[in-house]
């Protein structure tokens, strides 16, 4: 009987083994694949954030990435799209000095990147490692490391993302990213939550942790979380998400 069972628990491990993934861009393909996959190609994908009323449109490799809000001045509309930055004040189009551009680019990416998750992966400026596998509250991740090409990396290209992929479902649970600040580097983990699909996009909220100061480094982030180490800082919460 004994011997009957060493076959069976030895073919058990070689497909367990076959079933891991160590490529990234296979893991990240996974992931993007469950949350949208094909649909984000072509979509147009609305939702307000912190008084704000963002539109990300894609139609193959052309995009438009929009904000608009209420100033003193009126209604504001930026647009960054394959083309650039450009800024409306009541519909009408109006001059942004070159810095201020580079600036109000950045903020409007930033919201959409974070949003448009885990499709922003792809992008052609994105390098990826393979950082291992590890355990988090009981479930197993592949964990990514993501980095940028100086070009189309954007203005803070030198930032750098570290992504959990749940290995059961390939949804993407963590994340963490350093950035620089008053010249000095911290960085910020995210808990996804709140997770739903509209109209075949996943979207999701997450909860925004700080470590307490700023020597520690992003690669340290899964084991303060883990500690109990990081404060909440805020929640992220996109609201009245609408996918076309």
């Amino acid at each position: 009987m004994k011997k009957n069972l060493f076959p069976l628990l030895l073919l058990a491990i070689l497909v367990s083994c076959e079933n891991k993934l160590s490529d990234p861009q296979k893991i990240v393909d996974k992931t993007i694949e469950v949350s949208g996959g094909s649909k984000y190609q072509k979509s147009v994908i609305e939702f307000d954030f912190r008084g704000r009323h963002y539109i990300a449109q894609r139609d193959g490799g052309k995009f438009s990435y929009e904000r608009i809000f209420e100033d003193t001045t009126g209604t504001v509309h930026d647009y960054v799209t394959n083309d650039g930055f450009r800024r409306e004040i009541n519909g009408d189009e109006v001059v942004v000095p070159d810095s201020m551009a580079t600036k109000y680019t950045s903020s409007t990416n930033s919201v959409n990147y974070f949003a448009l998750l885990p499709y922003s992966l792809n992008d052609p400026a994105v390098n990826k490692t393979f950082l291992g596998e590890t355990e988090i509250e009981g479930k197993k991740y592949y964990n990514i490391k993501v980095t940028f090409s100086s070009d189309g990396g954007g203005e803070d290209f030198e930032d750098v993302f570290l992504y959990w992929i749940n290995q059961e479902t390939f949804t993407m649970d963590y994340l963490a990213y350093s950035f620089e600040e008053s010249d000095e580097v911290s960085f910020r983990f995210r808990v996804g939550y709140n997770p739903r699909v509209v109209n075949g996009i996943r979207v999701q909220d997450y909860i925004n942790y700080k470590p307490e100061n700023n020597t520690l480094k992003v690669d340290q982030a899964e084991e303060l979380y883990k500690a109990g180490k990081l404060i909440e800082l805020s929640r992220i919460e996109t609201e009245n998400v609408v996918v076309e």
